[in-house]
């Protein structure tokens, strides 16, 4: 999985701009980590929900296409359980369900303490096209 893991650290450009950094990734898999840094923040403090969604969606798309074909979303939806202002958090990609045309995937996002900080589930289409 080295080659993906590397096409997905070099070639999400708004994971990267992001602060996002892709730790593991295996077939259906993938965990990746943000330092929360002021430009995460909202107005109240608390870290943004688009920063959280980002993270969500980042580990989310690389656990769907770590099958090495092209996998795009079609429905996502995230819940937010708790806030978080400072350190570090970590989003979890599993994958629940999977076809030749449809996979099913939840992602966890967590501090450091490892409470939950969002829950967030998501479908894609699976086309042909290979990746690398």
């Amino acid at each position: 999985m080295k080659n993906l893991l590397t096409f997905f650290r070099e070639n999400d450009k708004f994971a990267g701009h992001s602060g996002i950094e892709l730790l593991e990734i295996s077939e259906g898999r993938a965990k990746a980590v943000m330092k929360i840094k002021k430009h995460h923040l909202n107005a109240v403090g608390s870290v943004h929900g688009g920063a959280i969604f980002t993270l969500a969606d980042f580990v989310f798309a690389v656990a769907s296409n770590s099958h090495r074909t092209v996998a795009v979303a079609i429905n996502v939806s995230i819940s937010y359980l708790k806030a978080a202002n400072k350190g570090r958090l970590f989003a979890e990609a599993k994958e629940i369900a999977i076809n030749p045309k449809l996979a099913s995937y939840t992602v966890n996002v967590t501090d450091e303490q490892g409470n939950l900080i969002a829950i967030f589930q998501g479908m894609v289409y699976r086309k042909k096209e290979p990746i690398l």
